[in-house]
């Protein structure tokens, strides 16, 4: 058993087509985004509150190489496993040039599902809770 573990899985639906390239090694490098949802009943309004998040994925070697052979596309149901990383970064756009951080998903292992039906999507996953 290990003493630290960084270890995420993500299930979603690819954002836009992923985008491959060649890197000065001559290895490839794929990324994408992946949008996830989950939602819950507010207890004091009695309506189901939704949110999205969308995960940027990156992937060299052997994940880049598989999810490049599977030719992912917007729309595509995928599972992602990996670790997650931060980078900082000097945000340009910003007045003052502030320091941001953003976070991304590296892949270890990209598998494309077949689309859910209709009726296989639930209609809320988390349990109510007071907001």
């Amino acid at each position: 058993m290990s003493l630290y573990e960084n270890s995420i899985r993500i299930k979603g639906f690819l954002g836009k087509d992923a985008i491959t390239r060649s890197i000065s090694n001559g290895k490839i490098f794929v990324a994408f985004s992946v949008v996830t949802k989950s939602s819950y009943k507010d207890k004091q309004t009695g309506e189901w509150v939704s949110q999205t998040f969308w995960h940027r994925i990156t992937a060299f070697g052997k994940p880049a190489l598989e999810a490049n052979n599977q030719q992912l596309k917007k729309g595509d149901y995928v599972e992602i496993e990996g670790e997650l990383r931060s980078s900082e970064f000097t945000a340009e756009a910003v007045e003052n040039k502030q320091q941001r951080r953003s976070w991304e998903v590296r892949a270890n292992s990209i598998t494309r599902l077949p689309a859910p039906g209709k009726h296989d999507v639930p209609v809320a996953e988390a349990d109510e809770v007071s907001v």
